[in-house]
């Protein structure tokens, strides 16, 4: 029996209209009719609306993998700018791509690291696992020994172009030529120009934290990474730049906001050390090399009152974010990155320091140059 409100409604002005010639017995038993319908009725509503939500499920969960395929087919097919990255590249990936460019650097073919990273993302969908290496290897095989152009390897591949302005972005200043500082003299070099943002011989310990959740003002997630250590632990800069913010962030404490040379990337260092909390010559503006003592590990942060030690633990918090466009920069559409297995790549190479005798700071020990540093200043 289908129910239908009208003719519920109907059939009790029925019922109305002739109650002077129906008994009791035989208004109950209309009545009972009605309501067996308005619950059979009332079944068939909830058995459509969670069909409806089950629906909705999974249209929604289809869109979410679709928007992060829209934002590579943008890319690829140079619509627009990149809204979203995950950078999802491993710790093994990371070191394998780069000792094959190495190796090959006086070799016919130069293989370069990123470009072999990008083909592994194309392959793979943006996931480093057994087989992304294994894909590493067999695109540096082919490219050497079949003599064909990573284009050519590459070009069936939808989202080659994506992976490789996503990945170029993070790691475009990480490897090159540089000359390092030999005595009075500076020698030539190739490789790792990128460094560790913390000191070498300095202890800390970490893990992935990147996605944990936050309280403190507002319910969010950790967008960096936590590296623990001791108070005074001198923090490097990663990649020559310069100052673009400094002083204090009720939530990051006294930091630092450093941005490359191309603009691609913004490093964040926060939780700076309480009275000495940065190099004693850094200010806005500034420029920085790789390797340089930019600041010292702290605990300041979550208070709206400068100076203050509110967090629980000392550590250096250290975020990365990429910019496509100047409209990224702050807001909503911020990308960060999570940098815990660049981190762990960039411990290859620690600045060595030294304390200043009679101060609060420690200094570089090699200085070096780059050809970015140059176009910088």
């Amino acid at each position: 029996m289908k129910f239908h409100p009208a003719l519920f409604a109907s059939g009790i002005r029925s019922i109305i209209r002739n109650e002077n010639n129906m008994t009791g017995t035989h208004i109950y038993s209309t009545m009972k009719k009605c309501e067996r319908g308005n619950m059979e009725y009332g079944k068939k509503i909830k058995k459509g609306i969670m069909l409806e939500l089950l629906t909705f499920v999974i249209l929604a969960g289809g869109a979410v993998w679709t928007k992060s395929y829209e934002q590579a087919d943008i890319a690829a097919n140079g619509k627009d700018f990149i809204k979203w990255v995950d950078f999802n590249v491993s710790y093994d990936a990371l070191c394998l791509a780069y000792e094959m460019d190495v190796a090959s650097l006086d070799q016919p073919v130069h293989l370069n690291w990123i470009e072999l990273l990008a083909y592994a993302g194309a392959k793979c969908g943006g996931e480093f696992k057994e087989s992304a290496l294994k894909e590493i290897k067999a695109a540096g095989e082919k490219l050497t020994e079949e003599k064909v152009s990573m284009a050519q390897l590459a070009k069936d591949l939808k989202y080659y172009g994506y992976y490789l302005e996503a990945y170029s972005a993070v790691l475009d200043g990480y490897v090159g030529e540089y000359e390092v500082q030999n005595g009075a003299s500076f020698e030539k070099c190739y490789g790792l120009k990128a460094f560790s943002p913390i000191a070498k011989t300095f202890d800390y310990r970490d893990y992935d934290d990147f996605g944990v959740a936050r309280s403190f003002g507002y319910k969010r997630q950790h967008l960096g990474h936590d590296m623990m250590g001791q108070i005074g632990t001198p923090i490097i800069a990663v990649e020559s730049g310069y100052v673009e913010a400094l002083g204090w962030n009720r939530y990051g404490g006294w930091r630092i906001g450093i941005r490359s040379h191309d603009k691609k990337r913004y490093y964040y260092y926060a939780h700076l050390r309480q009275n000495y909390p940065y190099a004693e010559w850094l200010k806005e503006g500034a420029q920085v090399t790789a390797g340089d003592v930019i600041g010292y590990m702290g605990h300041t942060g979550y208070s709206d009152t400068e100076n203050v030690n509110n967090i629980d633990e000392v550590h250096l918090h250290f975020g990365i974010q990429l910019i496509f466009d100047e409209s990224q920069k702050d807001g909503n559409t911020e990308i960060w990155i999570n940098p815990y297995n660049l981190v762990r790549f960039l411990r290859k190479n620690q600045s060595e320091v030294n304390k200043v005798e009679g101060t609060k700071e420690w200094k570089r020990v090699r200085e070096i140059k780059t050809e970015d540093i140059k176009k910088g200043r």
